[in-house]
């Protein structure tokens, strides 16, 4: 489907009406997508709509400039009923980002790691438009049921009054459900923890690997894609959508070799890498 922007991207989310069974994915980079499930609400997770691109930076060591701009801009977001945010860094859990769709989504209720409340004080959110994410336990949005298993962005991180440091999670509707890893490698004990949630119909996980270099600028990667091809087929999903390999040139791999690796452990496995403002739609 095409690809949208700013309002008209707004609107078609909005005058799309989601089947029974079925799920609607708009890609917004990176990891941020907005779902709209059979209950007709939008989620949003990981979004970060901000940032300077990479075109206007004179700094030639700059790494953090985005290869394409924001399909919405922050006070675009007038739709949001939920935002989840898998972990404090800045590109899934941007104050500003948070801090504008907040006001243009004034019931949304945002979800977040005990790690992330001081980005969360920093948008302004209010205590009570919060909402703590907690492994373990089922969180009850009406219709979407939500549950966080323990993510390693290289490692677990646990503590005792902030809990669990990065997290997947899962977005269950009864009939159709998705899974997001937010960002994780393959840690002893990921997959059973995954198997023992609801099985998703799709999942999106972070596959731009790692390496010695990007490691040297402490670029913290996630995944290969061969492991993830490994987990959605460990996982039992139907549909793979390989994410976080889009904004950042200093952070991601090739297209082709993304696709050829995935196609070496799972040829028959349906994979989606799609566009920022494109919309895909997901059925049980």
């Amino acid at each position: 489907m095409a690809q949208k922007q700013g309002t008209a991207l707004i609107q078609q989310m909005d005058g799309f009406a989601v089947p029974a069974g079925s799920i609607a994915v708009w890609c917004l980079g990176q990891m941020g997508i907005a779902v709209k499930g059979p209950d007709q609400r939008v989620v949003y997770i990981d979004p970060f709509l901000v940032g300077p691109l990479a075109i206007d930076q004179t700094d030639p060591t700059f790494l953090w400039g985005r290869a394409f701009p924001p399909p919405l801009a922050p006070h675009e977001v007038t739709n949001a009923s939920l935002v989840l945010c898998s972990h404090e860094h800045g590109d899934h859990t941007s104050a500003e980002t948070l801090a504008g769709i907040a006001t243009a989504s004034p019931l949304a209720r945002i979800a977040a790691t005990g790690w992330a409340q001081g980005i969360l004080d920093e948008a302004g959110i209010a205590a009570e438009r919060r909402l703590r994410m907690t492994t373990g336990v089922v969180h009850d949005y009406g219709v979407l049921q939500v549950s966080y298993i323990p993510a390693a962005h290289y490692i677990r991180e646990h503590d005792p009054i902030r809990g669990e440091r990065w997290v997947s999670m899962l977005l269950d509707w009864g009939s159709v459900a998705l899974f997001h890893g937010g960002d994780t490698i393959v840690y002893d004990g990921y997959l059973e923890a995954i198997q023992a949630l609801p099985r998703a119909d799709v999942g999106m996980l972070a596959c731009n690997g790692s390496d010695a270099m990007r490691n040297a600028r402490d670029i913290a990667g996630n995944m290969i894609p061969a492991e993830a091809a490994y987990v959605a087929l460990s996982a039992g999903w139907s549909t793979l959508i390989a994410g976080h390999n889009d904004l950042f040139a200093s952070n991601r791999l090739p297209a082709a070799e993304v696709a050829s690796q995935i196609e070496r452990v799972a040829p028959d496995l349906a994979v989606h890498t799609y566009k920022p403002g494109e919309m895909a739609l997901f059925q049980h």
